[in-house]
C-alpha cells in the first residue's frame, strides 16, 4: 500500500507545484531562488527530456501509456515477491510518468520550472552549464530509474554470493 502512496505523492506533488507555477507565473517569468545558481523558471516542454522530439504529442502518449502498464506490472510483482527497494524505486516512476502524462494529455506539453544554472568561471574554471528546466515528475522518474538500477545491481551481487557460497558448500 505504501508504494501506491509514494506514486501519488508524486502526482499530486507535481500538479500541485505546476497549478503554482501556471497560476502565479506568466509564462518565462524567472523567480531567482539562490543567485543565478536556481532559479524557478516558467517554461513549457511540448518534448522530452533536453527538449528531443517536440511536439510528438501522441507518440509520448502512447509510450507513456504503455510505460505506465508495464510499471504497474513489475510494481505488482515486485511488492508479492516482498520486495522493498524496486518497488519504491518504480512508485517513484510511476508516480513521475504519470504528472508528465497529465499535463501532455491536457494541454500537449509539460510544464517545466525548475531551473540551474552552473558557472564556474568565478572559480578559475571557463565553464558554465544550463541545466535544462525540469521539474517534480521529471525529479520522480530520475530518482525512480536511479533506484531500480541500484536494486538491480544489488540483485546481482546477491545473487553472485549466493552462488559462490552454494559453491563453496558443495
Amino acid at each position: 500500500m505504501i508504494y501506491w502512496l509514494v506514486a501519488l505523492l508524486v502526482i499530486v506533488l507535481d500538479q500541485w507545484t505546476k497549478w503554482l507555477v501556471l497560476t502565479k507565473m506568466e509564462l518565462y517569468d524567472v523567480i531567482p531562488i539562490w543567485g543565478n545558481f536556481f532559479s524557478i523558471t516558467s517554461h513549457r516542454n511540448t518534448g522530452a527530456a533536453w527538449g528531443i522530439l517536440q511536439g510528438q504529442r501522441w507518440f509520448f502518449i502512447t509510450v507513456t501509456t504503455v510505460i505506465v502498464v508495464g510499471i504497474i506490472y513489475y510494481l505488482y510483482r515486485s511488492i508479492r515477491e516482498g520486495r522493498r527497494l524496486l518497488p519504491f524505486g518504480l512508485s517513484l516512476l510511476l508516480g513521475g510518468a504519470i504528472g508528465n502524462f497529465i499535463d501532455r494529455l491536457l494541454t500537449g506539453e509539460v510544464v517545466d520550472f525548475l531551473h540551474f544554472f552552473f558557472d564556474f568561471r568565478g572559480i578559475g574554471i571557463p565553464f558554465t552549464y544550463d541545466f535544462p528546466i525540469f521539474n517534480v515528475a521529471d525529479m520522480g522518474i530520475v530518482i525512480g530509474i536511479s533506484v531500480v538500477i541500484l536494486d538491480t545491481l544489488l540483485e546481482a551481487r546477491r545473487a553472485k554470493r549466493s552462488i559462490t557460497h552454494d559453491s563453496v558448500d558443495g
